[in-house]
């Protein structure tokens, strides 16, 4: 099967990080790319999944908070009357 080369602009980030992700993988860039272009032509379509990253801090966050949850620690009792709710938050 012959080669044929495609240019096209990408920001100079993303290339850098799609570049050591595919390399971290352990295939070049342009494996991906072509099994992108492949996928595409069979299924005739093409989906975005954009899954938002949390930051280390707000991992953090919410270990501390399941850890407290486990542990029953920081927890509020349920409450029967809104008075019940201001006596236990004015200890």
């Amino acid at each position: 099967m012959s080669k044929s080369v495609i240019n096209f602009k990408v920001d100079t980030e993303t290339k850098k990080q799609a570049q050591a992700l595919a390399k971290e993988l352990g295939v070049p860039l342009s494996t991906v790319v072509n099994a992108q272009l492949k996928q595409f032509l069979r299924s005739r379509s093409f989906s975005v999944n954009s899954t938002p990253e949390m930051s280390a801090e707000l991992e953090s966050i919410l270990e501390t908070i399941e850890l407290d949850r486990k542990t029953g620690r920081n927890l509020s009792p349920a409450f029967i009357t809104t008075e019940d709710m201001f006596t236990h938050l004015e200890k």
